[in-house]
């Protein structure tokens, strides 16, 4: 009889990060994602608001215990070999609920089994196990050469890259938004040109956003620097000076995560409706910025639901397509941003 074996990869992920329309916010984490028969194993799990343990901010000798614990070198935190696969993207404390599962060899092979939520130093897979969900089995050379890479000496590997350079005319928009960037965990820093910045800082950067006062000539010149540098980055024009609508480009920017393993992969509006088109079943919210002819931002929340997978129409009132209008899609793990056409 054969046994039946699932592919195992990790590929970069995002939890966005951002300005509510409430006024809270949420802290944007990068991490990889555990890449399960070729599908993020963390769409599995019911719209699950969670990070992996390989997440880019926990300080480098935490990430590489995390990785040798997964690889069974080192025991697992919870009885009956249990390993955390998700954590809360805030704190990451058991006491928030993780999914654990068992790791454990079973020849060359590594086994994935028992996935629960968790709250406390144990498990019951009664009451809080997930149900069809594994046992994965895994060959081990796949599995610990996806993992390996992870230690120091590869840290390539891991997305690190979380801050954005600001290039704009309006200083007071520019120091709100990089206050607001930095609040949700994004570094951010104000500058006029890049002309002065040395190659090695350009490298940090994972996008540049120009404000609308910024001419042709100034962004070539930005991105004459950085490509001089070798420093890959996205570049974002800013739609209109409201900061939640400016994050929420920037945090687009940032996703590093591959195309086809993206739940939130479309949006676009017009006077008729947004469309949103989901690859799996999750909680989106819209919402619509407008700036009216004195230039005053509104703000409206438009839907905040469950959505099947497919292409799903959300209506518009009159008011919301009048003036510039503006309308975020926020998923699990991804946000989109497009202006609303006439």
């Amino acid at each position: 009889m054969s046994v039946e074996y699932a592919t195992f990869g990790l590929a970069p992920a995002m939890r966005a990060g951002g300005v509510l329309a409430d006024g809270g916010y949420q802290v944007h984490r990068d991490f990889l994602d555990f890449i399960v028969d070729g599908r993020p194993l963390l769409f599995q799990l019911c719209d699950l608001d969670a990070v992996s343990p390989l997440a880019a901010d926990v300080p480098p000798a935490i990430f590489s215990a995390q990785v040798r614990t997964l690889l069974l070198e080192t025991d697992a935190p919870f009885e009956g070999s249990r390993c955390v696969i998700y954590g809360c993207p805030e704190c990451e404390d058991i006491q928030c609920g993780a999914v654990t599962a068992v790791i454990e060899r079973d020849g060359d092979d590594i086994v994935w089994r028992d996935f629960a939520w968790q709250t406390d130093g144990s498990a019951d897979l009664d009451l809080n196990g997930y149900q069809g969900i594994g046992p994965f089995r895994f060959r081990g050379e796949e599995y610990r050469s996806a993992l390996q890479r992870l230690l120091p000496g590869d840290a390539d590997q891991v997305p690190c890259r979380r801050r954005v350079l600001l290039i704009g005319a309006r200083v007071n928009v520019l120091a709100k938004l990089a206050a607001a960037l930095r609040t949700i965990g994004i570094g951010a820093e104000i500058a006029h040109d890049a002309d002065t910045v040395p190659p090695e800082e350009l490298r940090t950067y994972g996008a540049v956003a120009f404000g609308r006062g910024v001419g042709e000539g100034e962004r070539a010149a930005v991105r004459a620097a950085f490509e001089r540098a070798a420093a890959p980055a996205a570049y974002v024009e800013g739609f209109a000076p409201i900061i939640p609508l400016l994050v929420a480009q920037i945090e687009h920017a940032l996703d590093r995560s591959p195309l086809e393993q993206r739940r939130l992969t479309r949006l676009s509006a017009t006077e008729d409706g947004a469309e949103v088109e989901v690859t799996s079943a999750c909680r989106v919210q819209l919402v619509a910025y407008r700036l009216d002819r004195l230039y005053r931002s509104h703000t409206q929340q438009l839907f905040d639901g469950m959505l099947e997978p497919g292409r799903h129409l959300i209506p518009l009132d009159a008011k919301t397509a009048k003036g510039q209008s503006f309308v975020v899609a926020r998923a699990t793990g991804g946000v989109l941003v497009a202006p609303v056409s006439r």
